[in-house]
C-alpha cells in the first residue's frame, strides 16, 4: 500500500498522527535543488536535533542549512510566532493557578529560543489572571540583573495582588543556581512588604523547566 503525503495524512486521521518529520514537510511545502520535501525535513531534524529547537532557532541558523533559503526561513518563523501568540492568547483568558500548563507553554514559547537571559513577571489580580506580562530585565548569555523594587514599584501601578517571575537560561539546563534562589527570596520579602503574593518562578531551558514552588521553595 502506498504511503501518504503528509497532507493527504493529515486530512485522512488528522493533525496528530503525523510525525516531526512530516509537520514539518507541511511547513516547509517544497523541496529544493532535487531534494523532496521529506528529504530535506529529515535533513533539518537530524541537523538540529528536534522539532523544537528548529522552531527556535535563528534566522542565520535556519538559512545556513542547504535547501533552507529566506522563503522557508520566514515560513518556519512565522508559524513558530503563531505559536506564541496563541499561547499568549490562552494566558489571557486562564486563571494561572487552575491550568498552570498555559502558563509553562507561553512562557517557554517567550523564553527558550533567547540567546540572553530574560527576566520577566506575570502580574496577577485577585482571580489569578494576567493584569500584564511582562520583560522587566535582560542581561548576558549567563547572568542578568535584577532589582526586585522595579518589579515590586511595577505590581503597584499595575495593582497587582500576585507575582510569577521566569527567566531562561540560554544553556538549555534548568536547574537553578544559587543567585537564582537568593534574588528569589529577596523579591519575596520586597512583595510580602507590599502584600503581593509571589506564587512562583520559573527557570525555562530547552524543553523543560523547574518551578520554585513545586521544589518546596516559595
Amino acid at each position: 500500500m502506498m504511503e501518504l503525503a503528509p497532507r493527504e495524512k493529515l486530512a485522512l486521521k488528522g493533525a496528530e498522527a503525523l510525525n516531526d518529520e512530516e509537520l514539518l514537510a507541511i511547513f516547509l511545502r517544497t523541496g529544493s535543488c532535487g531534494v523532496s520535501v521529506m528529504v530535506l525535513a529529515r535533513q533539518m531534524l537530524n541537523e538540529f536535533g528536534s522539532l523544537y529547537r528548529i522552531m527556535s532557532s535563528s534566522k542565520e541558523e535556519l538559512v545556513s542549512i542547504k535547501g533552507v533559503g529566506v522563503a522557508k526561513m520566514t515560513q518556519i518563523q512565522a508559524v513558530a510566532e503563531l505559536g506564541r501568540r496563541f499561547f499568549a492568547s490562552q494566558l489571557a483568558r486562564e486563571n494561572v493557578m487552575e491550568n498552570p500548563q498555559v502558563t509553562r507553554h507561553y512562557l517557554q514559547s517567550v523564553l527558550a529560543h533567547q540567546e540572553r537571559e530574560i527576566f520577566m513577571a506575570l502580574f496577577l489580580d485577585n482571580q489569578h489572571h494576567v493584569l500584564q506580562a511582562q520583560k522587566m530585565f535582560s542581561g548576558s548569555i549567563n547572568s542578568v540583573e535584577v532589582h526586585p523594587r522595579e518589579i515590586v514599584r511595577e505590581a503597584l501601578k499595575l495593582n497587582a495582588a500576585a507575582v510569577i517571575l521566569a527567566h531562561n537560561h540560554p544553556s538549555g539546563v534548568a536547574e537553578p543556581s544559587r543567585a537564582d534562589r537568593e534574588i528569589t527570596d529577596k523579591i519575596s520579602k520586597a512583595c510580602s512588604l507590599m502584600n503581593i503574593r509571589l506564587l512562583d518562578h520559573l527557570v525555562i531551558g530547552h524543553g523543560e523547566f523547574t518551578s520554585f514552588a513545586e521544589r518546596g521553595w516559595l
